[in-house]
């Protein structure tokens, strides 16, 4: 693969409480389904299953994770970096996004998150 075809990554890791295992999913899939149509390519969600605490530094730690929750890791792939920045701001405005229509059943502000461009897709 050409460095040109390869996508640009938005990355996320948080912190979600258990119990909200399904709400997750179904928060997960509708916002999807708006990224896709402001052009991403795909998006991935993963629910921790072997996820170790550190002594310096961890996934559970850098989210604060909590007893009662479990550590998710997703990524969204786009075309280009400039097709995620003209698409990012249409998602963050799609109304089907919005908390009062699709709450995140999670603390969002321990979620870490980055933009990645792709060096290696072998």
């Amino acid at each position: 693969m050409s460095k040109l075809a390869y996508p640009y990554v938005d990355g996320f890791v948080a912190a979600v409480p258990t119990a909200n295992k399904s709400e997750f999913i179904e928060h997960a899939r509708a916002a999807a389904v708006v990224f896709k149509e402001h052009g991403a390519l795909r998006v991935v969600e993963c629910w921790g299953d072997d996820v170790p605490e550190g002594e310096v530094t961890s996934f559970p730690m850098a989210v604060k994770r909590k007893d009662d929750e479990t550590v998710i890791f997703s990524w969204i792939e786009w075309p280009s970096r400039a097709v995620r920045d003209e698409g990012m701001p249409k998602v963050m405005q799609d109304p089907r996004l919005q908390m009062d229509v699709n709450p995140m059943p999670f603390d969002g502000k321990r979620a870490i998150f980055g933009g990645f461009e792709s060096i290696i897709d072998e």
